[in-house]
């Protein structure tokens, strides 16, 4: 009896640890992604023109100077 036993024992232990869980899935990872970073050049760019606008927009401004077409 107690063979009979210990080998149902044995073979209940055994059979759920084969059976236990699925399929092993092994994903790789890839290479991880460089990113390049902006150079501060083009940071400065957009102020710089900003400023030439600007100074364009105050030196060609509009003259409030209105000539008519009757002379004096």
């Amino acid at each position: 009896m107690k063979k009979v036993l210990s080998a149902v024992a044995i073979l209940a232990l055994t059979g759920s640890a084969a059976l236990a869980g699925g399929p092993v899935v092994v994903v790789e990872e890839g290479q991880p992604e460089v990113v390049q970073e902006k150079s501060s050049s083009s940071v400065g760019l957009l102020p710089i023109l900003l400023g030439v606008v600007i100074i364009c927009a105050i030196a060609c401004g509009d003259n409030d100077e209105q000539i008519s077409m009757n002379p004096p």
